[in-house]
């Protein structure tokens, strides 16, 4: 029994991380009257497992309930919160809950901002049979409803929540396609449908006039690239990947002047890849990757200023996932109050993305993704050289163009990528020598030129090169060094093209020259020993 006599002034109470456990009922009875002014209550990581909220009756003045994190399960008893009419923020994530009763009691948090439900074992909102006329509190601005067991369509009446700011459904069932009416939610910031069975195409007017962060990976979603988001210049995050969309990519794509994060992974596009992308003064992450585009790479990449500072996730918790199927690990958080006058609870939302880098896919969220920067152009059909210009961007931190019909050298100006720590340029037709002055990216852990037509010695064996085994190499039969256990004799070396030679793209002209006058010389000599045996 936990004593609270003598507390009446009491404004925030917080409990987290005692293990306290049993009934929530045996904290105190007639709570409310020991502390009439409490406004926090934080009970998050205990061990409570009773489904009632009972013993918060009469709590008119609490603002914000946390109890993330407990063991409460199957269905909870929301009865004793129809009084708590000032209540702001409900959380009750991470625990085992598998529906609500006596929901109408939500109706009565006409002051309700903030519900969040992730993490738990939601299959619906409610229990009853007849649920048509439910609806959460028009109040709402943040509804965090992901990973769940939620199933069929998404609900229409989440257009009628005109203040909504955010909304994330991801990790469920939910199926169909996106309701005509989320084109309402003019106030919306944060959309996160992600990880479902969604389908159809994306409405054409889902174009909410302050949207910053748009997550639909994962999904069965269909037609061209949607004219949804187009001239949404607050637009920072496009995440779309996984999906069966198909076209191009539009060359409207620089009317999004905030973007940051553009992921298309694997969603059926082809053409070339727009110069409109370098027009992107923010943009910083690209993966563009399994898709069908062509033609050669635009030179202008290079002149990416890819910022490490931004408007890329001001306000959203600090989280990193070490990979999508384990997002429950979470090595560092930080939450940021959401305004500055003290009676509007703590958001606990976070943005966050999944990308592919260093071998292996990994998931970044938080103030992280502000020196995150990558180009992922991969498993396409681009052909042509590397672009000289991809030097330039001297703050990149992963580079893959495998998987494509690339050709000609390395440039020896990837050497200035000091900040690169991921470079795979494997399964290509790149020739010539690697430069040895790639032994100057000293922070690079990942390095892959496999299975090109590669020739020479490879680079010295030092710095971060001297952590790179044989794997790197394979593929590329004329490549030697003592770690290939090939001697570089010139005897096992076909003739090659100098880097600079290739680089500039121009023969050397003086062994032109003599080539041709030789030939000519050759030719007149046999015309006149023809014409001098047969005249006729």
């Amino acid at each position: 029994m936990l004593h609270m006599n003598g507390l009446s002034s009491l404004k925030t109470l917080s409990l987290e991380g005692n293990l306290l456990k049993g009934k929530l009922l045996h904290i105190q009875d007639e709570m409310h009257l020991r502390l009439p002014e409490l406004e926090q209550l934080d009970l998050s990581y205990n061990l409570f497992r009773n489904n009632t909220f009972y013993f918060l009756k009469g709590l008119s003045s609490l603002k914000s309930l946390t109890m993330a994190g407990n063991h409460l399960q199957g269905s909870l008893d929301i009865k004793g919160l129809e009084n708590l009419t000032n209540l702001k923020e409900l959380d009750l994530r991470w625990n085992g809950i598998e529906s609500l009763e006596s929901y109408k009691a939500l109706d009565a948090f006409s002051s309700l901002r903030e519900l969040y439900m992730r993490s738990n074992q939601l299959k619906d909102f409610v229990i009853h049979k007849d649920v048509s006329a439910f609806e959460f509190p028009t109040s709402l601005s943040e509804i965090d409803l992901n990973n769940n067991k939620l199933y069929g369509k998404l609900p229409r009446w989440i257009g009628n929540l005109s203040y909504l700011d955010t909304l994330a459904l991801s990790n469920n069932h939910f199926e169909g396609s996106i309701p005509m009416e989320f084109c309402n939610l003019n106030y919306l910031g944060f959309l996160d449908l992600s990880q479902n069975n969604l389908s159809g195409s994306i409405p054409s007017c889902l174009n909410p006039p302050h949207i910053e962060h748009v997550h639909l990976h994962g999904n069965r979603l269909s037609g061209p690239l949607p004219l949804a988001f187009y001239n949404s210049s607050s637009l920072v995050t496009l995440d779309l990947k996984g999906n069966n969309l198909s076209g191009s990519i539009p060359e409207w794509i620089d009317k999004l002047s905030s973007l940051s994060v553009l992921l298309l992974k694997a969603i059926h596009l082809h053409g070339r890849i727009p110069v409109q992308l370098c027009n992107l003064y923010y943009l910083s992450i690209i993966d563009l990757s399994q898709n069908m585009f062509s033609g050669p790479m635009p030179s202008c990449l290079g002149n990416l200023t890819l910022p490490m500072t931004g408007n890329k996730i001001l306000g959203h918790d600090v989280y990193i996932f070490i990979s999508s199927e384990d997002q429950s690990r979470i090595f560092g958080s930080s939450k940021l109050a959401r305004g500055a006058n003290g009676d509007y609870p703590t958001s606990n939302m976070e943005e966050w993305i999944e990308f592919t880098t260093k071998s292996g896919s990994l998931s970044y969220g938080g103030n992280i993704l502000e020196i995150m920067t990558e180009i992922d152009l991969s498993c396409n059909k681009l052909t042509g050289k590397i672009p000289l210009e991809l030097g330039n961007l001297s703050e990149i931190h992963s580079l893959n163009l495998s998987h494509n019909n690339l050709i000609g050298v390395i440039p020896s100006s990837c050497s200035k990528l000091k900040q690169l720590e991921s470079l795979d340029l494997s399964y290509n037709n790149l020739t010539g020598e690697i430069s040895n002055q790639l032994v100057e990216m000293n922070s690079l852990e990942v390095f892959s030129v496999a299975h090109n037509n590669l020739s020479g010695s490879i680079p010295e064996p030092k710095a971060q090169f001297g952590t790179f085994d044989e794997t790197s190499y394979e593929g590329n039969p004329f490549l030697c060094g003592s770690m290939l256990h090939k001697s570089c004799s010139k005897t096992h070396s076909p003739p090659t093209t100098s880097n600079d030679e290739e680089e500039d793209g121009s023969p050397d002209i003086y062994v032109f020259c003599v080539s041709f006058l030789v030939s000519y010389v050759v030719m007149l000599v046999t015309t006149f020993v023809i014409l001098y045996i047969n005249p006729y």
